[in-house]
């Protein structure tokens, strides 16, 4: 620890985050540890008693669930949760949010976060990194792109995310689309000033002009150079503290200018997996991603088993349906066969199409059936595991994700091998001796290759 701080790293602590979704809370996870910054992401709050049992460790995170949330929840959870992260010291605090900045100023308000956030923090101004090359997620004078399959698109025209059913991006300019969801000041450090040396001057001179109301200062990543100068920029101006709502983009950020420094390894990486027998899966996505994905596991062996949702959103038959789908998903476990119970295959899908009927058939809010999805995969998964011997799960979905992560009974995650970018596969800390190292996959819809269910189960790329 000394050595490092002489070289530039602060000792203890590099880095606490709190995740939006527990997918982009692993996808942060992975992007630290494969710097060779030892991460540890907590399922509750953290305390200095489960730290302990990670001695090592740089950075903390703390997965939540606020991407599905209200401005009215998030005022009443998070400034515990900001709190309890920034008590541990370290320099930087970061709301994660997902590369594609889903949110809007009723679901998952990143300016909501922020304004809870940057009360936590001493610093002057509040920056924002969300362009992740790694991801093939770019941000250039402000707008946000994504490509798929090769192809960029501007977010407001992806063709998932200008469709998304909870959270449409409408607007790929992102100081427009978080200037619909605070009253704050929001500023933009664009590439061309990023590769002339000018981001340290524009900061100071913002953060003097608004010291009082620490304004968001958005951060153009598009590439290796500016991706190194957006950590140089947020390290060396992190001043007593600072907050910032930001992608995984901030991992590699910090993690290539400190690579860049010395400070790391010169090449980021993790262990390869090893192959298992057979995976469950469950899955709360409506990305194509995914059912492209689900579309290849049925054509390569795996048993793929629908979850009716007007039965399991109905509380008169949701028990029912959830004992049915326990029953033909350890059936095929039992005979050797890999299984994924699922809500949708894309946003084409019947059951996507006419969720808000389905939902108000079950006298049910959207954003609460929506919930209860991710509940009753939770639960499949759950009696899945407590009826059958199983080495390696996969949750394809964030609200999925988070459900299930929960009612397994997990209290903290780490990651022991690569996979999908973004993706990793993680060890399981339980208290229950069932769960005590179970190794998990968190997929967000977006992430991996057509493969990515088989990929899972080799344990590297197929």
């Amino acid at each position: 620890m000394t050595e490092r701080a002489k070289d530039g790293l602060d000792d203890g602590l590099l880095l606490a985050y709190y995740g939006d979704d527990f997918t982009g809370s692993t996808d942060a996870m992975e992007a630290m540890t494969a710097a060779g910054v030892p991460t540890v992401l907590c399922l509750d709050t953290p305390t200095p008693d489960l730290l302990t049992r990670f001695p090592d460790v740089r950075c903390v995170g703390l997965a939540g669930s606020s991407r599905g949330r209200s401005p009215a929840w998030m005022r009443d959870a998070l400034p515990a949760a900001f709190a309890s992260l920034a008590a541990f010291g370290a320099p930087l605090l970061q709301y994660k949010v997902c590369s594609t900045f889903d949110s809007s100023p009723e679901l998952g308000s990143i300016g909501a976060a922020i304004d809870i956030g940057v009360k936590t923090m001493p610093g002057h101004w509040s920056p924002m990194v969300i362009g992740a090359p790694r991801l093939k997620r770019y941000q250039m004078f402000g707008n946000l792109f994504a490509a798929v399959d090769g192809v960029g698109y501007r977010l407001d025209r992806h063709p998932t995310m200008s469709r998304h059913p909870a959270t449409p991006m409408d607007e790929a300019d992102l100081r427009v689309h978080l200037g619909r969801q605070t009253t704050r000041r929001i500023e933009l450090v664009d590439m061309l000033q990023l590769r002339a040396g000018k981001g340290a001057a524009r900061v100071r001179t913002l953060g003097a002009a608004n010291a009082a109301e620490s304004p968001v200062v958005m951060i153009d990543v598009l590439d290796e150079e500016t991706l190194v100068e957006a950590g140089r920029l947020v390290w060396e101006e992190r001043g007593a503290g600072l907050f910032s709502a930001s992608s995984s983009g901030l991992q590699y950020a910090l993690a290539a200018y400190w690579r860049s420094r010395g400070w790391l390894p010169a090449r980021a990486s993790l262990p390869i997996a090893q192959p298992v027998g057979q995976i469950a899966a469950v899955s709360g996505s409506c990305s194509p991603v995914t059912a492209t994905q689900i579309a290849w596991a049925r054509a390569n062996g795996f048993c793929v088993v629908r979850l009716d949702l007007p039965r399991a959103l109905d509380a008169r038959t949701a028990s029912g349906e959830i004992q049915r789908a326990v029953e033909v998903a350890a059936a095929a476990v039992r005979r050797g066969d890999s299984v994924i119970v699922h809500s949708a295959e894309g946003p084409d899908d019947p059951a996507v199409q006419t969720f808000d009927a389905i939902a108000r058939d079950a006298g049910l809010p959207r954003t609460d059936a929506a919930r209860n999805v991710g509940g009753a995969l939770a639960e499949v998964l759950r009696q899945l595991l407590d009826c059958v011997e199983l080495q390696r799960v996969v949750v394809a979905g964030g609200d999925s994700s988070g459900e299930v992560a929960s009612r397994l009974g997990i209290d903290a995650l780490s990651v022991i091998a690569g996979l999908a970018p973004g993706a990793p596969l993680c060890r399981a800390l339980s208290k229950s001796p069932r769960r005590d190292g179970l190794e998990i996959v968190l997929k967000g819809g977006q992430i991996g290759g057509d493969a990515f269910f088989g990929a899972a189960k080799a344990g590297r790329a197929i």
